[in-house]
Order: structure tokens, then sequence, then C-alpha cells
């Protein structure tokens, strides 16, 4: 779970500084289609999170049968 929060932070930190640090650009975005790239963005971070999230506790679930089991044998 240290592992997953510290990519975390370190991904949050690389966008903010990215954003913070890129040169300005006169560029146009059709609102349409910005704001759709967006949400499809948002939603693969998201799902991704939550999947490595509900992989992590059913792992650490097993391994802590497992242990339960050495232990009581």
């Amino acid at each position: 779970m240290i592992v997953v929060k510290k990519i975390v932070e370190l991904s949050v930190i690389s966008i903010l500084l990215i954003f913070i640090f890129t040169p300005r650009a006169n560029a146009y975005i059709d609102p349409s289609s910005g704001s759709y790239f967006i949400q499809i963005l948002m939603a693969g971070v998201l799902g991704g999170i939550f999947a490595v999230k509900m992989s992590f506790g059913r792992i650490r679930e097993r391994v802590s049968r497992l242990r339960r089991r050495d232990k009581a044998e």
C-alpha cells in the first residue's frame, strides 16, 4: 500500500510540474473534443488506480490466509 501511495504522489507531483513549467502554447482545442479527451483520461487513471487497489487487496488477503495456515499447523 505504501508503494501505491508513493506512485500516486509521484504521479501527481510530475503532472503538476509538467503543467507549471510548460511554455505557453497558442493552440485551440474544440470544447467538445477537449472535454471528451479529459473525461477519457480521467476515467482511465481512476479505473487503473481502482483495479490496482482491488488486486493488491486480494493478494494481501491470500498471503495473510497462507500465513495463518502455516502458523496453525
